[in-house]
């Protein structure tokens, strides 16, 4: 009995076994089961390689060749689908199996959000002035440097380049607000990281860009924030199967303008009908075109980019490598670099805490053109009945002539080099605590080192040691003694560290139809900046040496040579920030927001170095009102105003403030002059920050059911306390400058943006952008009841026989960028240049500097225009975008300084210059006939790709590209190009300095894998 019981015991756990699992197999197959379908977007196209997740779970797959998908998922589970570039969609689950899902674009509208300092927003909160560009609408084509691919993108945001891989942008939003060089760009918040190096960023990284122009958005970044904030957001990895990319494309780059010089026939014939003559030193029987043997014919450019990233609910990565190279136009100049990138995100505590760690590093290296300008200069004015070599194959020179070089001898007989390595490294943390509460950290390190080295071998010190150096303005040109003898050669190496520890605590509630979003916060900052050395030497055995091996110069073999060990580089800085944030929604109506930070700098005067930086806005959302409803015209309209202030201490040596005692004068002594030791340098410990004050009034509005949308502003910016350098009597003050904040500047302007869908169709599309921007700048005072100063001249040319002419000025009253010059009267009967004096005389000699001028217009453009349009057509996709400056002038230093036919036999002149008679002696003096008109429009990019969307194993989509950059220009500049730099204090002077700007031709390829 015991047996059959036990038996049969066994035998009932068995079957009971058995029920449970069949029980739940049954549970499992009626809750559980396989979901199919497709995703397209709303033109009927499949779209590949999008997220598809099972809500609140880690089932997540994506879709494959024409936008197929299957997953698990129950009755009444939501799938969330995400694409770049496209609205989340969310689907329940039903009772049917297979879906067919469709998911808008994204559109710049009022649902956008966008990222403001130390946090998120929607467009439609927001009360300020913020411009939000996508990674996919930057600029394309071999570009190596952000600012190029924000050209014409942003209403109100000025940017001007020239055609030199090694040289920034220059970038300034709404108008200059100082009188500092290098002091008017905007800060850079590289995901999160303020003041990071925009070199550490590779195009396809970049997520999105946010502009920060109105001082109301920007016054939570203090003192850094007069010029406008630009925050980068950088790709995430994101949850799901693993994505690999690649792209990839090279170019082709061409001169597109060429000043039109003489050639040697049409030299000699000028020469013959005026009565000169070439000297025997320089009549060598050459055709040569110096422009053709600077540049090259063709400059390769190109561009490898793969990237990858994945991972689940928990933890997502995302890594890329980009390797860029770009020839530059001109003989061996060009630049190529390394970029690297990887990130992590991890959840913990129940998805209560969020870090995150980012590394990335970049390594560049860049090869420049010594005495670049003055080589720029001499490929002009080189004779060409000179040849490049003699027939021995040694480099031609005719050393008889003063400031006269071969440009070919001084590009292949110098080399000057700079490697820079860029390290950037944040970790991130976010804390969700109870009540609405959030606690965020983010400490990151930068860390920017740089080597250079520059040789000027044997022939180089032997015929070139006394070179006529002309910077860019409003530097003033000079002759540099290059003092050695068989070579001479400057090595460098510094690195500039930033640690920054950012922590703040948000508090997110929503209290029935009010909601509070309120952030506080604390900020430390410490920079060395210069931390390094330098040497040099010369009279190395041979020229192979370069600038590798200092030691084996020979410095002391040369009596007059002395090591140059650098200037006064170290710097250290401490910034330590409070900031503090309240925004108050109602109803989603009514908007206000208001800001504060306190900002402390050891860089100011001991008696100002803290400041306060306030801001206050608000916003209307009309459309969200009750007689708005039953009407469909508008579908999003708000009226918003703001008024805050922010401060300028970029580019700020913390010695500004300081007494400085060095090398004054000398003193007599037992028969020797000596040197003595006096001050340089005043003190003034009330020296603090420049503040502007921004008032934005706006308007964003969305009609035809989202078909159509825009915004219009309207600003009016003020600069107090304008730091600048004011002669002070040197029996009051130890030394006779002292640098003091006493000027005002003022820019007032609009803004409009408006963007259009005129077309949407199952197969085609036509999108199209318009923005447009108009800003007044005006200098209100420079002098105040202490300091007094009428008026500043800058920018001193000096040309032959021009000596201490001048071509601007900084005057009240007027813009920066005012030139003010002689007034160009025509010519006399004997065919000599003539000018007006100050009392309206017409004269051709006799003028003064200074006296005699007149005010002749402005280098500050009257509207920015950008416009792009895009077109689709199923898979093929054509984006033309042009750009256009309009009522600047420019200051054609370069085309004065060629017209001298008076001396054509020894320096080459243009084409239009054979109608100029010898007899002219003016013919080339500084003055209103050389200020041109410098406006233009630019077919800056138009691309044609075409996307293969299945059909290739192993490949999610594959697009290829077409790509023209510069196609063409429409322009009554006759200079090479009219982008002359719209920059510094000194913007619109053509002097010498303009690398030539290039057509481009390239094909791409972008790939995305399964």
């Amino acid at each position: 009995m015991r047996f059959k019981f036990t038996r049969l015991k066994y035998s009932g756990l068995l079957l009971l076994l058995l029920l449970i699992g069949q029980s739940f197999s049954i549970v499992r197959a009626q809750t559980e089961r396989k979901i199919t379908g497709s995703l397209s977007d709303n033109q009927n196209r499949p779209i590949m390689g999008a997220s598809v997740a099972v809500k609140g779970t880690t089932k997540v797959t994506v879709t494959g060749d024409a936008g197929a998908f299957s997953i698990l998922a129950k009755t009444g589970d939501k799938l969330v689908f995400t694409f770049m570039g496209f609205e989340t969609k969310e689907v329940t689950v039903g009772t049917s199996s297979t879906y067919k899902v469709t998911i808008e674009e994204a559109s710049a509208s009022l649902t956008d959000v966008v990222v403001v300092g130390y946090g998120k927003s929607s467009r439609k909160a927001l009360t300020s002035s913020i411009s939000t560009v996508k990674g996919d609408e930057l600029n394309k084509g071999a570009i190596s440097d952000v600012g190029q691919m924000l050209q014409g993108k942003v209403p109100g945001l000025n940017i001007s380049r020239s055609g030199d891989p090694n040289r920034a942008a220059a970038i300034v939003l709404r108008g200059a607000s100082t009188l500092r060089e290098g002091a008017q760009s905007p800060l850079f918040v590289i995901d999160g990281v303020p003041g990071a190096d925009i070199s550490i960023i590779a195009p396809d990284d970049i997520a999105s860009i946010d502009v920060l122009k109105d001082a109301a958005a920007a016054a939570i970044y203090g003192n850094r924030a007069a010029n406008g904030v630009i925050m980068v957001t950088l790709k995430k990895g994101k949850s799901g199967q693993p994505q690999l990319t690649y792209s990839t494309y090279v170019g082709v780059e061409n001169v597109s303008n060429q000043y039109k010089m003489m050639d040697a026939d049409q030299l000699r014939s000028f020469l013959a009908r005026t009565g000169q003559a070439l000297t025997p030193a320089n009549d060598k029987g050459a055709n040569t075109n110096w422009q053709n043997e600077v540049q090259r014919s063709d400059a390769i450019s190109y561009n490898h980019n793969i990237a990858m990233s994945g991972g689940s609910d928990k933890t997502t990565y995302n890594a890329s490598l980009n390797y860029f190279d770009q020839k530059g136009i001109i003989k061996r100049s060009g630049l190529d670099r390394f970029i690297g990138r990887v990130g992590v995100e991890q959840k913990a505590i129940n998805d209560k805490l969020k870090l995150g760690l980012t590394l990335t590093n970049s390594v560049s290296n860049s090869d420049l053109v010594p005495y670049r300008n003055t080589v720029l200069s001499q490929m002009l004015t080189y004779l060409p009945t000179a040849p490049v070599k003699n027939p021995d194959g040694s480099y031609f020179d005719n050393l008889t002539q003063t400031s006269y070089y071969n440009p070919v001898s001084m590009i292949d007989n110098a080399t000057e080099n700079l490697k820079y390595k860029n390290l950037l490294g944040s970790f991130t943390a976010n804390l969700k605590l109870p009540f609405g509460f959030s606690y965020d950290v983010v400490a990151s390190y930068q860390n920017f080192q740089t080597v250079y080295g520059a040789y000027y071998n044997s022939i180089y010190t032997s015929r070139y040691n006394n070179v006529r150096s002309t910077p860019d303005p409003p530097a003033n040109p000079s002759t540099v003694s290059l003092v050695g003898k068989n070579g001479v050669a400057v090595r460098n190496a510094y690195q500039n560290t930033n640690k920054i520890l950012e922590t703040y605590l948000t508090w997110d509630r929503k209290f029935g139809d009010h909601s509070i979003n309120a952030v506080i916060g604390y900020s430390y900052q410490k920079s060395v900046n210069g931390d390094g050395l330098q040497a040099s030497s010369t009279n190395f055995p041979i020229d192979n040496v370069s600038y590798y091996n200092l030691s084996l110069g020979n410095p002391y073999g040369v009596s007059d040579f002395r090591v140059n060990y650098g200037g006064d580089t170290y710097q250290e800085v401490l910034l330590i920030s409070d900031f503090a944030r309240a925004n108050y929604n109602y109803k989603n109506k009514y908007l206000l927001q208001a800001s504060i930070r306190r900002d402390g700098s050891s860089v100011f005067g001991l008696n100002e170095q803290w400041g306060y930086f306030p801001s206050v806005g608000g916003a209307w959302n009309i459309d969200q009102e009750g007689f708005m409803k039953n009407q469909t015209f508008v579908t999003g309209l708000k009226i918003r105003g703001s008024y805050g202030i922010a401060g300028n201490s970029a580019g700020f040596s913390p010695l500004t403030t300081k007494l400085i005692f060095g090398a004054n004068g000398q003193f007599y002594y037992n028969g020797v002059n000596e040197n003595s030791l006096g001050a340089i340098q005043n003190e003034n410990l009330d020296l603090r920050w420049e503040k502007t004050a921004t008032t934005n009034i706006g308007l964003d509005f969305t009609i035809f059911k989202g078909k159509i949308n825009g915004s219009f502003d309207w600003y009016n910016k003020l600069t107090k306390d304008l730091i600048y350098t004011y002669p002070v009597d040197p029996n009051i003050y130890p030394a006779g400058f002292l640098t003091a904040n006493v000027g005002k500047m003022s820019n007032k302007g609009f803004e409009f943006a408006l963007n259009s869908t005129p077309v949407a169709t199952d197969n085609f599309s036509w999108t199209t952008g318009l923005n447009l921007a108009h800003n007044t700048n005006k200098i209100v005072s420079l002098s105040d009841s202490r300091f007094t100063v009428d008026n500043v001249l800058i920018v001193q040319p000096d040309g032959a026989g021009q000596t201490g002419s001048t071509v601007q000025i900084l005057a009240v009253g007027q813009p920066i960028g005012t030139f003010y010059t002689f007034k160009y009267a025509g010519k006399n009967a004997a065919g000599v240049s003539q000018y007006y004096d100050a009392a309206g005389n017409i004269k051709t000699t006799g003028l003064l500097n200074k006296t005699d001028y007149y005010y002749a217009g402005s280098a500050q453009p009257k509207a920015l225009l950008g416009w792009v349009n895009t077109f689709k057509y199923k898979d093929f996709d054509l984006n033309i975008f042009m750009r256009a400056v309009l009522g600047n002038k420019i200051m054609n230093i370069t085309r004065a300084d060629l017209f001298r036919p008076s001396t054509a036999q020894f320096t080459n002149i243009p084409v239009e210059v054979a109608d100029e008679s010898p007899a002219d002696f003016n013919s080339y003096k500084y003055s209103s006939r050389f200020i041109e008109d410098g406006s233009y429009l630019r077919m800056d990019n138009a691309t044609l790709g075409y996307t293969f969307r299945k059909g290739i194993p192993g490949v999610r989509s594959l697009r290829v590209y077409a790509t023209g950059n510069n196609l063409f220009v429409i322009t009554k500049y006759k200079g090479i190009d009219p982008e002359i730099n719209q920059g510094g204090i000194a913007p619109g002077v053509d002097t010498n300095n303009f690398y030539p700007k290039t057509r481009t031709f390239l094909f791409g390829i972008n790939v995305s894998f399964n």
